[in-house]
Formats: structure tokens, C-alpha cells, sequence
């Protein structure tokens, strides 16, 4: 989202959600997918700036299915091979929101990363969107990456949630450690969330409880 860019609320998000989802249903198409991002945040309840909708998938031929669902919508930026960041990547304008279809091809060992490796695809919450359950990737891999880019518009917010509602402390370390963010990032994040009650089950008290919890399938 660039500087003097309007957040989505949350109901921007949804509706786009569950708009794309819908076409995607509608052209038969059955893929795994997992929703990052700011807005994945948003729809867990956190109260941060949002610029647009990211969707994960593992294949490239997913992200042809996706945009062959979208082709009704605007296409921002046509299904393509981006060397610079070893993705393959599609933009499409849903009801006024970007919605972008990737993969994210770099080799990670950890499963601490937010969009890459294992990670995704082990922790994530099921959460309900209109007619969809759509799987959105845990907090504390999102926490692990609005610090480590520095943007406290988005960290500050994150961290009161989780400091309200609860974390895992294990993936918490885990994504930090992948991240490798500087001991003192650590400490603050540390002191920040000390006291806090730790747990592998997260329920969010501005949206319904997921239906399922971090399990690949």
C-alpha cells in the first residue's frame, strides 16, 4: 500500500474475498490456497492498514486457474514469471480491491517464513467469509515480518492483538528466529507480549472463531 493510498476496511476485504472465491467456485476449480498479507491480519480481527488482497498458491498452473476464474474483472496485471522475486504472479481489481495470485518460489528450510516454505501451508487458521472458509496464515508469521520491514503502522497493531488475545510463543520463536531479527527487535517483541497468556489456540473476539486450526492438509 504506498503512502496516501486508502486502507480497505474490512468489509472491502470480505466482499472482494468472497467474490473472487465465488468465481473461482463457479469455474469448478478445487486448489489449495492460503490468504497473507495485511489483510489476512484484518480478517483475524487486527485493526491495521490494508492495501490488498494476497493469495498464496503452490503451482503456477493455480495462479492460470485463478485468473481464468477472475477474467470477468479488470486484470492489473496479466499472469507472468517475475525473475526479480521468483514469482509467478497475477493481479486482478474485485469490486475495487487489488486481489493478487501468487507462488512464492524461493527454497526456505524453516517453516517460520510468512509466504514461503512450509510455513503457510503448516500454520493457518481456518476463518469463515460469506460462503467460504478461507485458510489465513497465523499472526505471529505476519508479527515476524511487519518488523522485520520496520513498519510499526503494522507491527503496533499486531502486537496489541495478540497481547489481548493470546499467542503461540513456539511459532513466535520459530518465526523470529527464521526472520532472524536483530536481538533487540526480540527483546521488544519479548517484552511487549510478557505476561501474556501463551496457547496453540487463537480465537478472535472481532470475527468468528475459526473453524479449524494449523494443520496442512
Amino acid at each position: 500500500m504506498g503512502d496516501g493510498e486508502p486502507s480497505l476496511r474490512l468489509t472491502d476485504v470480505t466482499t472482494a474475498l468472497d467474490t473472487a472465491l465465488t468465481a473461482l467456485r463457479a469455474a469448478d476449480a478445487d486448489l489449495d490456497y492460503r490468504m497473507g498479507g495485511t489483510s489476512a491480519a484484518l480478517l483475524q480481527g487486527v485493526h491495521l492498514p490494508a492495501g490488498d488482497i494476497d493469495l498464496l498458491v503452490a503451482r503456477r498452473e493455480d495462479v492460470d486457474t485463478f485468473a481464468a476464474a477472475l477474467s470477468s474483472f479488470p486484470c492489473l496485471y496479466p499472469a507472468s514469471w517475475i525473475p526479480e522475486s521468483l514469482q509467478y504472479f497475477a493481479r486482478y481489481e474485485v469490486n475495487g480491491v487489488k486481489v493478487e495470485i501468487s507462488t512464492v518460489e524461493w527454497q526456505v528450510d524453516s517453516d517460520g517464513w510468512e509466504c514461503a516454505g512450509p510455513g503457510p501451508w503448516q500454520h493457518y487458521v481456518v476463518v469463515t467469509c460469506g460462503s467460504h472458509r478461507v485458510p489465513v496464515v497465523r499472526l505471529e508469521l505476519r508479527l515476524a515480518t511487519e518488523v522485520l520491514r520496520d513498519r510499526p503502522d503494522r507491527y503496533e497493531p499486531l502486537l496489541d492483538h495478540m497481547g489481548a488475545h493470546g499467542f503461540d510463543s513456539d511459532l513466535l520463536q520459530t518465526a523470529m528466529k527464521a526472520r532472524r531479527l536483530p536481538a533487540e527487535r526480540q527483546r521488544m517483541i519479548q517484552d511487549r507480549l510478557a505476561g501474556t497468556p501463551t496457547s496453540g489456540k487463537i480465537y478472535n473476539d472481532a470475527t468468528p472463531a475459526p473453524d479449524s486450526l494449523g494443520t496442512a492438509k
